[in-house]
């Protein structure tokens, strides 16, 4: 009787220290789109990346990137069909979902870095970013040394929270970091003047400065609070079979000189449902990677 306690106890006490990354490391997903023909894409609302339009079709750059990597795998796996159902995520419960294969791979605009990376696997880059911070022009906000004694707005679940916070430290600013569920929460907070400023990627804070309704209001900063890095599709750990396939296909799109189409698509062009166009050429850094893609 004591001997089996003892072994009942052990189990339990193994299954409570088994990390998320550990319990997802069991699914295998290759073998799962080949039993249900369905691929779970996590999409948000970060446009140009992911976003729903008003007919409620999930579009973006790193959505229809998506969609040719789904049919790629289809090819791959030699199945008739593969389907795809989105699942809305937030910065804060991504990584949750696709631990518990709510989602199996997020189609959106998530920071690869090494911080990231104890928790999640990434596919090869299809973007690179700046963190940088916007504020009301009024205020003249342009550096982080403009910061000093202020407030600055950030999303819960980004890599962006260490980020400014890190700033803080080394540069001794007396911030006041204040956290927020969503990225329009925190710009909001910038438009109501209750934080001096909210940091984040910058393609994704010009986008809401177009999308804003008096876009001349805003000021970007001047100072990037990091240097530039990549973004890529974000996979459960322990999954490296899916992994591989997604950068296998990946790499045909790539090698295919797709891209250019793509990006300029989202990028240079009107983008759906929203009326505006963002008008960002290609940086010289995608180029490079786009034609010897690393990792």
């Amino acid at each position: 009787m004591q001997r089996s306690m003892h072994r009942l106890w052990m189990g339990l006490c193994i299954a409570m220290c088994m990390t998320p990354s550990a319990a997802a490391s069991t699914i295998n997903t290759l073998e799962r789109l080949s039993d249900t023909g369905t691929l779970r894409v996590g999409y948000s609302n970060t446009a140009p990346f992911s976003y729903k339009d008003a007919e409620g079709n999930v579009l973006g750059y790193s959505i229809e990137l998506c969609q040719r990597v789904a049919e790629q795998l289809r090819q791959q796996l030699n199945l008739p069909r593969l389907d795809i159902e989105y699942v809305f995520t937030t910065p804060s419960n991504r990584v949750q979902l696709l631990n518990s294969a709510d989602v199996d791979i997020e189609c959106n605009a998530s920071t690869n870095n090494a911080e990231r990376r104890r928790s999640a696997e990434f596919s090869l880059s299809h973007f690179f970013v700046s963190v940088r911070f916007v504020s009301l022009k009024e205020n003249h906000f342009y550096t982080l040394q403009d910061l000093a004694g202020r407030s600055v707005s950030v999303a819960r679940g980004t890599v962006n929270v260490g980020q400014i916070n890190q700033a803080n430290r080394e540069q001794r600013l007396n911030l006041s970091v204040v956290p927020v569920e969503t990225l329009q929460e925190a710009f909001d907070l910038v438009t109501e003047g209750r934080v001096a400023a909210f940091a984040m990627d910058d393609i994704l804070l010009s986008t809401m400065i177009a999308e804003s309704s008096d876009p001349t209001v805003y000021a970007l900063s001047e100072e990037a609070v990091t240097a530039e890095e990549p973004l890529g599709l974000m996979m459960r750990q322990g999954d490296s079979s899916f992994v591989e396939q997604v950068n296998q296909a990946l790499r045909t799109l790539y090698e295919r000189g797709e891209m250019l189409e793509l990006y300029e698509r989202w990028f240079q062009q009107p983008l759906p449902g929203k009326g505006i166009t963002l008008n960002v050429p290609m940086s010289d850094t995608l180029v490079q990677y786009f034609m010897n893609p690393q990792g």
